[in-house]
């Protein structure tokens, strides 16, 4: 892209929507920052910062405008039981390692293989992600520091303010949606409990988050093999769990946006932000899917909005936390309640009678499995092999072999229908070897031979037939499934007729 297409670009920008969404962004990434550093046992600047850094890093160099990078839960849980055993300076390092591992992902662009993730885990994860963004909120209901609930004039209250956040965030799109709601319901609700005097939690309940700009900081853990031995498996499992909440997120706001961002950029990005947090004190963290569609629904498709939000962080933390401060919890709660309530994809429910059993056994599974796990690379995981597996039983039905003679000497079978693991036992018990004249030509025109599995499949096949002193002749063959079968010399030995080599499947 040249300078004057990039001029041109920024000049498309409605800076107005992109610094509102930026500023509401904001005020829905601090409570969650500060409650996920807490939890971990951390200090809630290191939760700031790793906002701030994770934000503007990624807003400038990742791979999809709109995507909204923050200290992130899905990470942080990750390492609380590092932090608990071995301190927060072995966090820091471990993020270090964490981030240089997505950075190399991105730069192999491995990023790509997200694309291998089917729609039934997608909505799976999402559905899953709604109800966790959801509940969590709940416990905003219960006296801080505690496990109690809140009761009598407390808890009306709390109840009150949130319903009234939810209606606005509802209703005032209705009026315009030149201003985010979500922005619009923080202010009312701010503005109600003030001028009323209104008695009620604020984020100064959660935390002070008043500091200064963080420093360059080397963490301080023993150079050793020792170390690493501790350090590895913890980074090796935030990197994957950070990608993969990440890149989930970006394909997610590919199909919102109707356009396409980089999956290995934005791997590289976060891997950067990461590193960047290790040096300089912040939690880490990925992409942060309720604040993303927070930031897509005020209506933001640039990097403009994630920079402000990340610029606005930092700007609270040394000037303006008197006030962010005095934010009802209810109104951060009502917000977030709304974007659990978009961010489940009702779509899945519409489509339940249309859907294969399976599709619908998958999303189910990983729905609950991110529930009630918060593993959010299990799920996909886990996801991700049933899908192969199922896919794998339907692919093995669909291999069909049709006999017929030529001559006397002479008979061919026709095999339609991918060759592979799954298909060899119904591949296998198509041939009447016994019956089978002199001369039997495969003819696979219209089927591929896949893997090592098809390869030791038809091997085994002539040697049945040499026994008989009757030859196989291998027709029609791929280039590719030639190939297969050349690499495999020493393991099978065939005749193949001489075909013009091309490619019968994608």
């Amino acid at each position: 892209m040249d300078v004057f297409s990039q001029v041109q670009n920024l000049k498309k920008i409605d800076y107005k929507v992109e610094i509102l969404a930026g500023l509401t962004v904001a005020m829905t990434m601090i409570p969650e920052s500060l409650s996920f550093a807490i939890l971990a046992g951390l200090s809630p600047l290191v939760g700031l910062y790793g906002a701030v850094i994770m934000g503007i890093v990624t807003a400038i160099f990742g791979g999809r405008p709109g995507l909204i990078s923050g200290g992130a839960g899905a990470t942080i849980v990750v390492l609380i039981a590092l932090i608990n055993l071995h301190g927060v300076e072995y966090l820091f390092a471990t993020l270090i390692l964490a981030g240089i591992i997505q950075f190399i992902v991105g730069a192999l662009k491995f990023g790509k293989f997200i694309r291998l993730i089917p729609q039934p885990v997608m909505y799976g994860f999402l559905n899953g992600l709604a109800c966790i963004i959801f509940m969590s909120q709940i416990n905003q209901f219960k006296i801080q520091g505690t496990d109690n609930w809140l009761s009598g004039l407390p808890l009306y209250t709390m109840i009150g303010l949130t319903l009234l956040t939810v209606l606005v965030v509802y209703f005032f799109p209705k009026i315009t949606k030149k201003i985010p709601a979500s922005l619009i319901a923080i202010l009312v609700v701010f503005a109600a409990v003030y001028f009323l005097n209104i008695e009620t939690k604020t984020v100064a309940d959660i935390a002070n988050i008043e500091g200064s700009l963080p420093t360059f900081h080397i963490p301080m853990v023993p150079l050793t093999f020792e170390t690493l031995e501790i350090i590895f498996p913890f980074a090796l499992i935030m990197a994957g769990v950070g990608l993969i909440e990440t890149l989930l997120t970006l394909t997610m706001v590919d199909e919102i946006t109707n356009s396409k961002g980089s999956s290995n950029k934005e791997a590289m990005a976060q891997g950067g932000a990461n590193i960047l947090n290790g040096f300089f004190g912040g939690m880490g963290g990925c992409a942060m899917v309720a604040q993303t569609f927070v930031n897509l629904n005020s209506g933001s498709r640039t990097r403009v909005s994630g920079i402000v939000a990340a610029v606005t962080i930092m700007l609270i933390i040394l000037v303006g936390a008197p006030f962010i401060e005095q934010i009802p919890m209810a109104a951060l709660v009502g917000v977030m309640m709304m974007v659990s309530i978009g961010t489940f994809q009702w779509a899945s429910f519409k489509g339940l009678r249309k859907m294969p059993f399976s599709d619908v056994l998958i999303s189910i599974i990983v729905a609950l499995i991110t529930i009630f796990w918060h593993n959010l690379a299990l799920a996909v995981l886990v996801g991700v092999v049933i899908s192969a597996l199922v896919f794998a039983w339907e692919s093995s039905k669909r291999i069909l072999i049709k006999s017929s003679l030529i001559n006397e000497n002479t008979k061919v079978y026709e095999v339609s229908g991918p060759l592979f693991f799954g298909s060899i036992t119904s591949f296998n018990e198509s041939f009447s070897i016994q019956d089978d004249p002199e001369v039997v030509i495969v003819d696979f025109k219209n089927s591929r031979i896949t893997d090592m599995s098809a390869i030791e499949a038809v091997n085994l096949l002539t040697l049945k037939y040499a026994k008989l002193n009757k030859k196989v002749v291998l027709k029609h063959l791929s280039s590719d499934s030639i190939l297969l079968l050349k690499n495999a010399k020493g393991i099978i030995e065939v005749n193949i007729d001489e075909d013009p080599t091309y490619r019968v499947m994608p």
